[in-house]
């Protein structure tokens, strides 16, 4: 997954952005460096001279500016209205990270990206939005407005994922899905959001680098794809498994860790809506791995061509190696 070398100059304007966004010590300046991350992601977009990337842009442009614009324009009234103040930004702060119920530009832009694009869009685009959301955690109605938000964005993005064939969508509702967990780890501290998004970086790193190695965006393509192999198959699926939140794979360790704390602080009622959600996207993830399963038999292979088993890519091995380290966490336990 490399940008082109014209490119390297936008993708590091765009780190440099989130890096000023988190480190003001003023809304102007977090304004500055989102407008800095907005505008550095937008060339990315536009790889190409290609109607659906420009869609896309202009999608993602009017969304963020619009977000934008209510950033700065209620950073104004801080002083006079602060209350009032805080839930606007709030807001435009959710805008931009596309959770509920301000999602529906989430899916719609993804679907006309590539894969790389796809990966920023889901985490790094993400990073300094949620920053400033841990920031306004001081006020309590913030708080439970942020826990509904985690809420709607958890029912959202699973029964949307359901009977959908392109994989674009689908990591796009899974994406939002995932966000409510960090808008609840947000709610709860920084330390949890921090870890659960550092780990969904990696298992999504992984899903990406496959499906653009692949160059496919749908299921059926992803089936039929002439340079998929038994080792494909098994690295989507334990990718998928891990990405859902099963045991005893890494990505169940930061749901773990926040269904402890919810527990804890006797936040039922959300937690019985975000395991709810969890099982709907892993049976989603399982209709993919299944479908996978029964077409490595050549008898139920429709696409009737040989599927290798001898190319093993390591960088691939590698990114998605990151799946097992949750099978290593038992041992924590032992020697403690």
């Amino acid at each position: 997954m490399v940008f082109p070398p014209a490119y390297f100059f936008f993708l590091s304007t765009l780190f440099l952005g989130s890096i000023i966004s988190v480190s003001s010590t003023s809304w102007f300046g977090a304004w500055i460096g989102l407008e800095l991350n907005l505008m550095s992601f937008i060339p990315l977009i536009a790889l190409k001279m290609n109607p659906f990337f420009s869609e896309a842009a202009l999608k993602y442009f009017l969304i963020q500016a619009l977000g934008s614009v209510l950033f700065i324009s209620s950073s104004f009234l801080f002083l006079s209205f602060f209350s009032f103040s805080l839930m606007l930004i709030f807001l435009a702060l959710l805008l931009k990270l596309g959770g509920a119920p301000f999602h529906f530009w989430f899916p719609q832009v993804m679907e006309g990206l590539k894969w790389p694009q796809i990966f920023l869009l889901s985490t790094i685009q993400k990073f300094a939005p949620m920053t400033l959301i841990s920031y306004l955690m001081i006020n309590e109605t913030l708080v439970k407005i942020s826990i509904l938000s985690a809420i709607l964005s958890a029912l959202i993005g699973s029964l949307s994922g359901l009977n959908l064939t392109p994989l674009r969508k689908i990591i796009a509702f899974s994406s939002i899905n995932h966000l409510s967990w960090m808008l609840i780890a947000i709610s709860i501290g920084d330390t949890f959001w921090l870890m659960y998004f550092l780990i969904y970086s990696f298992i999504l790193l992984s899903i990406t680098s496959i499906f653009h190695k692949l160059q496919t965006y749908s299921l059926s393509s992803l089936i039929q794809s002439e340079q998929n192999s038994v080792f494909h198959v098994l690295l989507i699926s334990l990718n998928f498994l891990s990405l859902s939140g099963l045991p005893p794979l890494t990505g169940f360790i930061p749901k773990w860790l926040i269904i402890q704390i919810m527990v804890n602080l006797n936040l039922f009622l959300p937690l019985f809506f975000l395991l709810f959600s969890t099982l709907i996207t892993l049976y989603f993830y399982l209709r993919i791995i299944i479908t996978f399963i029964l077409l490595l038999n050549p008898i139920f292979n429709f696409n009737m061509k040989y599927k290798s088993s001898t190319s093993f890519p390591s960088s691939l091995f590698l990114k998605s190696s990151f799946n097992l380290m949750g099978l290593f966490l038992p041992l924590y336990f032992i020697f403690i």
